[in-house]
Parts: C-alpha cells; structure tokens; sequence
C-alpha cells in the first residue's frame, strides 16, 4: 500500500522535469529578433532594433518572388495570361503548397495569388522557373534586384523562403522591399490586402488576414514563418494620412507576432509627422534579360555546408555590331495593270483631240486661236527704265510732280527769297502786295465765294466782303496764315517718301500737258501754299474744296502754278468713344482718369464727358480722329476694358 503512492510521486517529479526540459529547449533554440519601423511617405526611419542582422527571412522572400515577377510583366518578358507548366522539382517542394501535379499548365495570375495569400512554395518554384528557366538564375536575379534596390545585406537562394545557408536578410532590407512594392506596383499591391482569391485550382486564403482584421488601417504585406526565423510580418497600414510600414523577425508565435507588430505600428503613427511630403524610392535598374547570369556550382559537402562555393559566370550578351535591316522588297506593277492605264491615257487623249476637231470645225480656226491658253496670259506691263542722261535729281523733281507739287516761276521764287512773309498785323498788306498777285486773287476769290455761299445757306443780311477789305482778310488768316515755302529737291524727295500729297485727276492733266511742253522749267523753288482753316461761322471744308477747284483754271492761267491743299487736321475729330455707364458721377470720373492714364497717346487730344441718363452716367471721350478711336478701342479691349466707338 504504501509502495503505489511513491511510485505515483516518482512519475510526477519525471513529468515536471520533462516539462522543464523541453522549455529550457525551446527557450535555448528562439529566434533572434529584430525589428524596424519606417514612414513609408519619405523612408524616414522611426524605430529599429538589431535591423542589419542578418537572418532568416522565410517567406518574406516571396515579397521579392513577385516583385521580379511583376518586373517580368512590366517589360514583357511575360503576361498575367502566360502559361507556365509545373515541372516535378515544383511538385517536391516541401512545406506549405498549393497542390499542383507535374505537367500542369496554370497561368501567371494564378501563381501570384497563390504565392502572396496562401505563401504556395510550389507556386514560386514555378515562376521562377518560367521567368528564369531555372531557380538558381532566378535566385541570382532577385539578389541583383535587391542590390539595384538598395538592400545590402540581403543574398537569395531560392524564391520560396525555406531555409538554405546563404539566404539571409535584414529588417531593414525586408522594410525596404515592402516600400519599393507599394510605389513601383500599386496595380497589384491590393493583392495583398486580399482576405482570400481564386488560385486556379481553388480559393486560397490570406496567411496576414488575423492582422488585417485586427488592426486598423492594415493593408498588407507578407507573413513568414520557419523554425530557424521564427514568425516573420512585413506590415503597412494607412491613417489620416500617415502610412507606415514595420517589419519583425523571431516571433514566438502568430499571436505574439500580430500583437508585437500593432505595438510598432502604433509607434510609427505616433511618431510620424501630419504632413510630410511623399517622395517615391528610385525604381531599381532592370535586370532581366541580358544581364549578368550567375549559376551555383556543385557543392563538396552537400547544401548545408557553408563552406560550398559558387562560381560566377558572366554573359556577354551584347551585340558588337548592328547591321542595317535589309530593305523591303518592291514589287513592280503587274503588265496587264500598267497595259491597262496606258489604254486609258490613249483614249481621253484621242477623246480630246476629238473635240479640238469638231470646235474647230464649227467655230473656226481663227476664233478657236483666240480661245488658245497663250491668248489668255495677262502680260504684266514693262517697268520704265531710267534714261542715262536722267539724274537724281530730274528723278526727284519727277516724284515731286507726282506728290502734286507745281513748278514755281523763277522771277517769284527770286521775289520770295527777299519775302519775309507778312505778320499778323500785316496781314491786310498781304491782299494788296504785288509778289503774288495770283495768290491774292485766289484767295479773295474764295472768301468772296464762300461769303456768298453763307448768306445764301444761313439767310444772314451781311454784305459781302471784297478780298480789299484789309479787316476781314486779317480775321480769315489770323488762325492759319498763308505760308511760303521754298523747296530744295531733296526736301521733296522726303515728301514724297511720306506721302503727304496726292494728285488729282485734274492735277494729272496739267502735269501731262506741262511734261509736253517745250522744256522743263528751272527747279530752283517750289511754292507751297496750305489753304486757311474756317473758324466756326465759315462754310464746311467740303465747300470749301469745291470753291478752289472752280477757281482752279483761273489762278494757273496766268503767273505761277499754285497747288492747294485744304487742311483736315481738326476737321476729322468727330469720332469718338463710350467707356460705358457707372452708377454714379465719381465713378465715371474714375474710369476716365483710368482709361485716359492706360492710352494718354491716343485718347490725350481728347475731351473728357460725363452725360447723366436714367439715373446713370456714361463716360465718353470725343474730338477723336477715327484711327485715334479704332486704336483705343482696341487696346482697351485687349486689357478686359468696355469700349465701343461713337461714330460721327
């Protein structure tokens, strides 16, 4: 009786130092750890712990399996739609698979959801093997990407994740990695935030879904997991605008994992600044096809010796030269098609001919020459030669005539040459002195006539004034005397050049008949008359004109040739323009000071009006030539100004 109960309490005590034992075991052989915490906005790191170890990165690896594969797509190595198919060393993966059998044909698409939600190793060994031909190459191309990328302490075996010596990486790199994903890929990071998707041969779920649900804001990335790593995540997640993204090597478990990484994530969001710029990584050079290949030489000791070597070989896939293509070859037209246009020439030719004939018989020869295309050619006149013996300045006295200047008689041009011209107190001595009696003819002639014509038009009973009334004369010139001007030739060429003057249809005849003459005159002074301006109770300019030219014939009878022209330089300034209507006097006010300040040039010689109507006030600037006007409505226009043009 009493033996049972010790043997009982022997049991015990061998249970509990079992249980110690294998604690004691399990605690000597956990994962290191290490951690990092990075604000994927600009790469800023904002915790870390042991980030550059290096160590066993599990399925993490998978994240760069699909960033390669991604890459392949991008430059169309491969498509979603492209068929791999399952070779055996794919199906004798070990650990987590999606179930593939050899000889299987499945699409691109399908392995990549089956490698980043259910982490299938047999999944990856077939991209691998279908982007590469082989997963040594693809292995040697994912560490070059990663180099390309900037993960330095990163080496890949294999693209699956499981243990092999040599195959290591660091939270750093792995924090690098899942940043690099979301900004060079977002077409297809939303496959990691996936809770389950169709695999080709059946719905795969997510191994991250537990910290997709529990954490707020969670987006992705990878889980891993081995004996030698422990329980690996590569996380993000997004809030108020902060995203972060943490990475954790060596948990214990998938629990203590999820937990350990919300606790980093809740640093990062508390860390991280609001606003911060978001600066994308640099897209790594591709490394594809054509670069450096690297092959694992065969091992003394196995795979698990870490002694074993590898050996590079470098491809020199290069072209040395690249011959222009050979050109297209041109196909000459067929003899039946070239036959045939020739037919068709000969028989509109022959049609034409027809015609030619049958209008020629009807018409005739001599009127059928007339209707020749030569007939119809327009000859431009020949441009007059100049004489050899002609000089420049028989060439300038020529534009001169031209311009509407008249020759003047030497005995006037010596008179004037002593002639100082009378003054305004003078001006009455002007009608009676006998240097240009042919001027003071004309001009009494037309005070007389325009005299008359007002008291005709107007019924005024004022008597008409001689040209002998020394008074009257005075107040016809005293705004615009009579000015004598002797001209040199090369003052006329500038004349003519500006066109100041044009010729009549009555100057033309004059000039033609003065060029038959016997010879030309002496061309040492021209007279230049400008025709007074009316003042206000004076007759319209146009009255005016018709008065001189009645009196034309008379004045060039006898004496010098005198040549009028009669002055519009304010006769013109009935244009002017409306700026618009304002609410009130001092806003108009305003608006004039504005516009006439923006165009002083052109609306200066203007006058400023404020007209009241309804209770508005319209602004106006009058006493503007047309071009004056037409000019300041188009620059204020142009500034976003009302304008409009008040017409005569």
């Amino acid at each position: 009786m009493q033996t049972h109960p010790m043997r009982s309490f022997r049991h015990a005590m061998a249970a509990v130092f079992f249980m110690a034992a294998m604690l004691a075991a399990g605690f000597s052989h956990a994962a290191p750890y290490a951690a990092m915490v990075m604000d994927a906005r600009n790469g800023e790191v904002i915790f870390a712990r042991n980030h550059d170890t290096k160590l066993h990165p599990a399925s993490l690896t998978k994240m760069m399996t699909l960033y390669v594969t991604f890459e392949a797509i991008k430059h169309g190595e491969i498509t979603l739609d492209t068929q791999f198919t399952v070779s055996r060393g794919a199906t004798q993966t070990t650990c987590v698979c999606l179930g593939l059998r050899p000889g299987q044909k499945i699409s691109v698409r399908y392995l990549i959801r089956a490698a980043a939600l259910r982490s299938a190793n047999d999944a990856a060994v077939v991209l691998a093997e279908g982007v590469s031909g082989s997963v040594e190459a693809f292995a040697e191309r994912m560490t070059r990407t990663a180099r390309a990328m900037g993960m330095e302490n990163t080496t890949f075996r294999n693209p699956h994740g499981l243990t092999q010596p040599g195959h290591l990486s660091t939270a750093r790199d792995m924090t690098i990695l899942g940043r690099q994903l979301y900004f060079d890929y977002p077409q297809y990071y939303n496959i990691f935030s996936r809770r389950s998707d169709f695999a080709g041969v059946g719905n795969v779920p997510n191994t991250n879904r537990r910290f997709l649900d529990a954490y707020s804001g969670a987006d992705g990335i990878k889980t891993g997991y081995t004996r030698a790593a422990g329980f690996n995540l590569t996380a993000s997640a997004k809030r108020g605008g902060k995203h972060i993204i943490s990475t954790m090597f060596g948990g214990s478990s998938t629990a203590a994992r999820n937990a350990h990484v919300a606790e980093l994530m809740d640093i990062g969001f508390s860390r991280a600044a609001t606003r911060v710029a978001s600066v994308a990584p640099r897209t790594p050079a591709y490394q594809g096809r054509g670069a450096v290949a690297v092959a694992q030489a065969p091992t003394r000791n196995g795979d698990d010796d870490p002694s074993a070597a590898a050996k590079t070989i470098r491809l020199q896939t290069a072209v040395r030269t690249s011959p222009r293509p050979a050109p297209r070859a041109v196909q000459a037209p067929d003899d039946a098609i070239l036959l045939a246009v020739r037919e068709s020439v000969d028989a509109v030719v022959s049609d034409i001919a027809g015609i030619a004939e049958a209008v020629a018989a009807e018409v005739g020869e001599t009127e059928v020459a007339a209707l020749a295309p030569e007939a119809l050619i327009v000859t431009p006149p020949p441009r007059p030669e100049r004489a050899e013996s002609e000089t420049p300045a028989d060439v300038s006295l020529d534009a001169a005539i031209a311009a509407g200047f008249t020759i003047a008689d030497p005995d006037d041009v010596a008179e004037l040459d002593s002639f100082d011209g009378p003054t305004h107190d003078e001006s009455s001595a002007v009608a009676a002195d006998s240097t240009a009696p042919a001027m003071d003819m004309l001009l009494a002639e037309v005070v007389d006539t325009e005299a008359a014509e007002i008291d005709t038009n107007e019924g005024d009973t004022t008597p008409v004034q001689s040209a002998q009334a020394p008074v009257e004369m005075a107040e016809f010139t005293d705004e615009s005397d009579v000015t004598w001007i002797g001209a040199s030739e090369s003052m006329l060429a500038e004349a003519v050049a500006d066109d100041a003057l044009i010729l009549s249809a009555e100057e033309q005849v004059q000039l033609a008949s003065l060029d038959q003459g016997a010879g030309r005159p002496d061309t040492s002074g021209i007279i230049l008359t400008s025709t007074p301006r009316t003042q206000s109770h004076d007759a319209s300019p146009q009255a005016l004109a018709a008065a001189v030219e009645a009196h034309l014939d008379a004045a060039t009878s006898g004496g010098p040739e005198i040549v009028t022209r009669l002055s519009t330089s304010d006769g013109g300034r009935l244009w002017g323009v409306s700026l618009g209507q304002f609410n009130s006097r001092s806003a108009a006010e305003r608006g004039l000071i504005t516009v006439k300040m923006a165009e002083a040039a052109a609306l200066g010689n203007g006058v400023s009006r404020i007209r009241q109507t309804s209770g508005r006030f319209e602004a106006s600037v009058a006493g503007l030539t047309q071009s004056e006007a037409e000019r300041a409505c188009l620059r204020l226009s142009a500034r976003s100004m009302d304008c409009s043009i008040a017409h005569p």
